[in-house]
């Protein structure tokens, strides 16, 4: 296992290990009461699985005992000059692992200059949004910054601005602190509640799996729910479903089903034996992730029976000790950020960071406009 050293000033050295031993790395994880589903060796192995990328994680050892660990995957096989390094931007949130409160700017500082003297064309990191701003549930039930020492996420804004650009993204956090049933009543918004209701006295039947086996059924609602983003986006559906499977191959949930055992929860709706809606919740320590959701409309709407599988997980989080439970990104101002503030999600600014070699990200962008002009695609 390869190992170096990068020289910092005399307070503050650091020796770098790639790939970061996996007894440190779980040890680390059960020391940082923060840390994220997306930030576990479990997941690397299944991003791994799902496509030819090789763990390229990277645990930094500084001169006064102290450690973090970056978790990140490269392309199998190519030149390091030709591949890009990710922690892991489009695959959910990296970052360091390890942290005791906010960083300390030195190591800070070294982290990144190791990340941005990479060989690879692209390195790109994206920190926890947990560790950017915690809330607090006030008396009117909403929640705000707490005030509270420098977050660690200006840290890292304020080190990686001379070497890094910025991706402007939103992450969606629910406090579950108070416990469930503040959270019902003061944190899900009536309509919400209401929903529930309405899913309750409809009889809804919900199933919970932690085995795997509503991975198909829950595959199928997917494609329907593509079918139904492609239409409403006036995408065609060829197309659409081909950006599906490059951005997440079937391969992805089997092998996420298969990794995290019972730590992966698929929650399904049924209305008279017929599927309506199902979402897949991850665990690890306090951090509850809404990772995936699809739907048949024509069936779930009626009855909300999305709102009654979020009420059910929720409640199945706050059992289980988590504080938190992760809905992900959402464009502030979409239907989708609507829906997760009517659940009680409060906008955190998670931002990417990235360096390139070559103009790469503008140019993908200016591709992927241009296909839109192209097809008359509209936002959601």
């Amino acid at each position: 296992m390869p190992s170096f050293h990068l020289h910092g000033t005399p307070s503050c050295a650091v020796e770098v290990t790639s790939p970061a031993t996996r007894d440190v790395w779980w040890d680390l994880l059960r020391r940082d009461e923060l840390a994220l589903v997306t930030q576990t060796p479990t997941w690397l192995d299944c991003l791994c699985d799902a496509w030819p990328f090789v763990d390229a994680s990277r645990l930094y050892r500084f001169s006064d005992g102290g450690h973090l660990l970056v978790p990140m995957v490269r392309h199998r096989g190519r030149l390091p000059g030709l591949l890009a390094e990710e922690s892991w931007p489009r695959w959910g949130v990296g970052g360091a692992v390890g942290l005791d409160g906010a960083p300390d700017a030195g190591r800070a500082h070294l982290v990144l200059a190791d990340l941005a003297a990479r060989p690879a064309l692209r390195v790109a990191v994206r920190f926890n949004p947990r560790t950017t701003a915690s809330f607090r549930v006030d008396s009117a039930g909403s929640a705000s910054s707490a005030d509270s020492a420098p977050l660690a996420g200006s840290v890292w804004e304020a080190t990686a601005s001379g070497g890094f650009a910025t991706v402007e993204r939103t992450t969606y956090l629910l406090d579950l602190s108070p416990g469930f049933d503040a959270v019902w009543s003061r944190r899900f918004h009536p309509s919400v509640r209401q929903g529930v209701r309405r899913a309750e006295r409809a009889a809804v039947e919900v199933t919970v799996d932690r085995t795997g086996r509503l991975v198909p059924l829950f595959q199928r609602l997917h494609r329907e729910s593509v079918a139904r983003w492609a239409e409403q986006q006036h995408e065609p559906l060829t197309l659409a479903r081909w950006r599906q499977r490059r951005d997440e191959p079937p391969r992805l949930l089997e092998a996420v089903a298969e990794r995290f055992g019972e730590s992966c929860a698929i929650w399904l709706a049924s209305v008279e034996g017929q599927p309506a809606a199902a979402i897949v919740v991850l665990r690890h320590g306090t951090h509850a992730k809404y990772w995936r959701g699809a739907m048949d409309r024509s069936v779930a709407g009626p009855v909300h029976a999305n709102q009654l599988l979020h009420r059910l997980a929720v409640e199945d989080a706050c059992a289980a000790g988590c504080l938190v439970y992760d809905m992900g990104d959402a464009r502030a101002g979409s239907s989708l950020a609507r829906f997760k503030e009517n659940l009680g999600a409060r906008p955190v600014p998670s931002p990417a960071y990235y360096r390139e070699r070559l103009p790469l990200t503008a140019f993908d962008r200016r591709a992927r406009a241009a296909v839109k002009r192209l097809i008359g695609f509209r936002d959601a």
